[in-house]
């Protein structure tokens, strides 16, 4: 997998630099749907990934946010999972929480994934067997004893919808962040104990944040405690999803369920 590696990390950084002559400048945002903007940035992005990777690996399916989805991926054993501009909220509000994201599902399985933050500079990179990697530094996931001293990264949006008022003197801190795939790399990082969602996400959200986590030490389940099988016809997880260590993982879970 080293050729795939170096392959996403270079195409997450010129992904990366198209993403970077937009930021905090001039460009085009719509609506695909309600609270779902979509940018310049995000296209322009997705086009540079896809050339670079289409290109290297032309024998294997694609799945982007940002291109319209074919059935032809489902049936290749390898696909691409990506999404260009993961965090397009913050992209537009000017804070440094996005990131392009980057994986191979191979049968079903995410064996590879790169996220990239472009303002950072962070990367964080696994593939299946070989570990976890931020900034060509070791990383794995960890955690505290006590549910009451755990730190919680979770979404921005659901905080301001209130979605986690219910949970607010449970855990240590409730820790708003961007991207969803940002926050799954930097719990895989051991800078949080948990990532938790409690709205549904897709595929291609999480499917690199997904190998991360696993190569960390990690599992990442959605909100029935099942692990996620890739390159689906449907793509969304719902109704939401738990990741990090894997006995802190099982402890919100039951937490999870027990609010129910």
């Amino acid at each position: 997998m080293e050729k795939e590696l170096n392959i996403a990390i270079q195409a997450s950084k010129e992904a990366g630099e198209v993403i970077m002559e937009y930021y905090k400048a001039d460009y085009e945002i719509r609506e695909k749907g309600y609270h779902n903007p979509v940018t310049t940035a995000d296209h322009a992005a997705d086009s540079r990934l896809k050339e670079i990777l289409v290109e290297a690996r032309p024998e294997f399916g694609w799945l982007s946010e940002e291109t319209v989805d074919s059935p032809d991926r489902l049936s290749k054993e390898r696909v691409w999972v990506v999404d260009p501009l993961d965090g397009t909220k913050e992209f537009i509000e000017g804070v440094p929480q996005f990131v392009v994201s980057i994986a191979i599902v191979e049968n079903g399985e995410p064996i590879l994934g790169v996220l990239y933050n472009p303002v950072t500079k962070d990367i964080f990179t696994a593939a299946q067997g070989e570990g976890a990697f931020l900034n060509d530094e070791p990383v794995h996931c960890v955690t505290k004893d006590s549910i009451g001293d755990m730190v919680i990264l979770n979404s921005r949006s659901e905080t301001r919808r209130g979605l986690w008022e219910p949970f607010a003197d449970t855990f240590g801190e409730l820790r708003a962040i961007g991207s969803v795939a940002y926050k799954l790399g930097l719990t895989a990082a051991g800078k949080a104990d948990i990532f938790a969602s409690l709205r549904p996400k897709n595929e291609w959200d999480i499917c690199a944040g997904n190998c991360i986590i696993n190569e960390a030490g990690g599992k990442l389940i959605d909100l029935h405690g099942n692990i996620r099988r890739y390159n689906q016809e449907n793509t969304i997880i719902e109704p939401g999803l738990i990741a990090g260590e894997i006995g802190a993982v099982d402890k919100v879970m039951k937490i999870f369920k027990d609010s129910s």
